[in-house]
């Protein structure tokens, strides 16, 4: 009775805390407004050429000089900024913020989970225009770990190995980009590009070293003090003070109180086992932080523990069983971890268990004391921090060049589609039913329970039908058209100076979710950004795919034109592009979108681009009203295009707008959602519903499959409001 006592109090501790931080959520009134914030920033900023971007906890903020209750963490960016924003400094700014809200699509990060998980009001921008005032710049933590960074920067000429260690020696990985991060996750060690538990027991076990030492050199020490207990504490100060320069991530949170919850037995002779003590940690971090549930890091490391716990806990003592627990070791957290890894991350590493076994006690062993030294030794002598820096980026250096050989290996990293929820209970009570003691009967069933996780079904359409997906992309256009054995992309969303691309965040990961494991054709509408700007990174994924563009004169790929005449049959389904003309020159870059339309045996589908008026006039031969029929809303509901004429001789089933939340160009204008309204034809937007699936089927009519957004609902997920 009491276990459900405890479990209904600490789910209602989880749902206050919950309801408390979505109330604290900027108020939708104050979207877009021009407000003036006091506060500090919060942990690393990022720096660029062209902009600054941190987090920010306000702490006082105002809207034409009467004071707002907002208070929190929100994410800023700073566009051309004045001067370079430095960790812990106190600013006041103007600046427009907004909820935080994020695309919705199958297999894509849910930037509004992490949004509530970090406890982030908004997300903003400051405004050119000031006041923006530096208040203070204090000595804190995050400065310390920023100039720790600089330091180890400055040292090691090699930018990749100096990126890594950074990440190791104080959680910094502003250096990793999209190449490091791929290696890692292709090779299964994204884990050791973060201070995880593992490296916190290595700093506790050195500093209890450190201690043993010092009672040995004076013997008479354990007169005043037990050797034991001295070790304890200093073991627990140096894993403080490193989980401290590490940021205080969930892994670090959970070592950390682990060897107190040990340190503190220990003092007051009292024996507790390690499962009791990761229970503690558990309930602690429970306690204090509900929300951390909502992190994938949570359940990998308090998972990847207790079985680590269950399957290794009476192993034999010597140099010979330590390295026979350590193979050991990679084999349980490749098993037990691999359900949460797809539901994750969609994703599973082959070369993930050959990798570990190297690259844990390599780096874990050797890497982290050196870089842990030249840390130590910064504040007496830069230069033995820079010669043990260097040891270091050696070391990394050589493991680097094996990881990246293992990772061109083909099939070392697997996609799988997306499973069923009920397939992750199964496939943990698999892993535990296959890392049974031995004597336990046929272990080996409980591969059995892997199979749904490992191969879920994947809905396809029969011969004659199709299926066309339009990915939720903000303010651009992206497109997937399948039918029973083809699939093909039409446009990639859009590549910013960041460097984020949508192709790469939302395009590429919600293929590999929804199973498709070739594409047969890339077509690029035309040149603009919005359309084009994530082909590089969908190709890159899939490279086998040609492209076709209405402008690949303006693609940084190889394209091929795409004119009309052009038609191909795919399972009993007719693809035929119907603009641009050959030899036609349009006015406008927009009117040389290329036009596709995808005719099945119970309907039809229209993939526009941005084309204009103009040529919505051109087409009106080529409709064929007796379909019911998509329309893919021609750019993105301008006022410019979707003209009556068009829209009455199409009569679209269903007209689907590609538009980004509260976009700056007003997609889809009122004028065109009224004029849709008027004509009875159903209008669905990509920025209120996320992700749009329709499918034409072989036989019957032509229905929606699903909209994301509305088909997930989760509480941090909210509802689009009627503004």
């Amino acid at each position: 009775m009491w276990l459900l006592v405890a479990f209904v109090l600490a789910a209602a501790w989880g749902i206050a805390q919950g309801r408390a931080s979505m109330r604290a959520r900027l108020p939708y009134a104050l979207e877009g407004r021009d407000i003036s914030v006091v506060g500090q920033v919060k942990g690393l900023p990022r720096h660029r050429s062209d902009m600054e971007s941190f987090r920010f906890h306000i702490q006082s903020a105002s809207f034409h000089g009467k004071a707002l209750p907002l208070r929190g963490m929100v994410h800023l960016a700073w566009y051309r900024a004045s001067q370079a924003v430095t960790a812990c400094s106190h600013w006041q700014f103007r600046v427009r913020l907004k909820r935080p809200r994020g695309l919705s699509d199958p297999g894509v990060f849910d930037s509004e989970r992490y949004a509530l998980q970090h406890r982030e009001v908004a997300v903003g921008y400051v405004r050119p225009q000031g006041p923006h005032r530096l208040l203070a710049n204090p000595l804190c933590m995050d400065g310390l770990r920023s100039r720790i960074a600089a330091a180890l920067h400055r040292s090691v000429s090699q930018a990749v190995p100096a990126s890594l260690l950074a990440a190791l020696a104080v959680g910094d990985k502003r250096g990793l980009h999209t190449p490091q991060r791929q290696r890692a996750q292709a090779t299964g060690v994204s884990h050791l590009l973060a201070i995880s538990g593992f490296h916190i027991g290595i700093a506790a076990l050195a500093g209890a070293l450190a201690m043993r030492a010092l009672w040995w050199l004076w013997p008479r020490l354990a007169l005043r003090w037990p050797r034991r207990n001295a070790e304890g504490l200093a073991g627990l100060f140096c894993a403080v003070l490193y989980a401290a320069l590490a940021g205080w991530g969930l892994p670090t949170q959970r070592a950390l109180i682990m060897i107190t919850v040990a340190v503190l037995a220990t003092t007051a002779r009292r024996r507790i086992s390690a499962p009791q003590a990761l229970s503690l940690a558990l309930l602690s971090v429970l306690a204090f932080d509900p929300l951390s549930v909502l992190s994938a890091g949570f359940w990998l490391s308090f998972a990847g523990v207790a079985f680590l716990l269950w399957c290794l806990a009476g192993t034999e003592r010597g140099w010979k069983a330590w390295l026979l627990s350590l193979g050991r070791a990679q084999w349980v957290m490749t098993l037990a971890l691999l359900p949460l890894s797809i539901i994750f991350f969609g994703q599973a590493s082959l070369v993930g268990p050959v990798a570990n076994v190297i690259a844990v006690p390599w780096v874990s062993l050797a890497v982290v004391p050196l870089t842990l030294l030249g840390v130590l030794a910064l504040p007496f002598s830069p230069t033995l921090a820079a010669l043990a820096w260097k040891a270091a980026a050696t070391l990394m250096g050589i493991l680097w060049q094996w990881l990246g050989l293992l990772a061109a290996q083909p099939l070392a990293q697997v996609y799988l589609p997306s499973p069923p929820w009920w397939a992750l209970p199964l496939a943990l009570i698999g892993a535990a039913w296959l890392l049974m003691p031995r004597g336990a009967p046929v272990r080996w069933l409980g591969l059995c329970l892997f199979a749904p996780l490992l191969f879920p079904h994947v809905a396809r359409p029969a011969a004659g039908g199709f299926q066309v997906v339009v990915l939720d992309v903000g303010q651009g256009l992206s497109v997937l058209v399948r039918t029973r054995h083809h699939a093909l992309v039409y446009d990639t969303g859009a590549r910013f100076p960041s460097g984020y691309s949508l192709g790469e965040r939302v395009v590429v990961p919600a293929l590999h979710a929804m199973g498709v494991q070739r594409l047969d054709r890339i077509i690029i509408s035309h040149g603009d950004n919005d359309h084009a700007g994530g082909a590089p990174a969908v190709h890159r994924a899939y490279p086998h795919a040609p492209i076709v563009a209405g402008e690949p004169g303006r693609l940084p790929l190889p394209a091929k034109s795409c004119h009309a005449g052009q038609r191909w049959q795919w399972d009993k389904v007719q693809f035929t592009v119907l603009w641009p003309l050959a030899h036609a020159h349009p006015r406008h870059d927009n009117d040389r979108s290329c036009v596709l339309r995808v005719l099945g045996a119970s309907g039809q589908a229209w993939l526009t681009g941005d084309i204009s008026r103009h040529s919505e006039a051109q087409l009106l031969g080529a409709i064929d009203p007796t379909r019911p029929g998509l329309l893919v809303v021609p750019h993105h509901g301008s006022k410019t295009s979707s003209s009556a004429l068009f829209l009455r001789a199409l009569s679209p089933q269903l007209s689907v707008a590609s538009a980004g939340w509260e976009n700056p160009y007003g997609h889809p204008a009122a004028v065109v959602v009224q004029r849709y309204a008027e004509l009875g034809l159903p209008l669905i937007n990509t920025a209120r519903h996320g992700a749009v699936a329709w499918r034409a089927p072989a036989k019957g009519m032509p229905f929606v499959d699903w909209r994301w957004r509305d088909g997930h609902r989760a509480y941090w997920r909210e509802p689009s409001p009627n503004k």
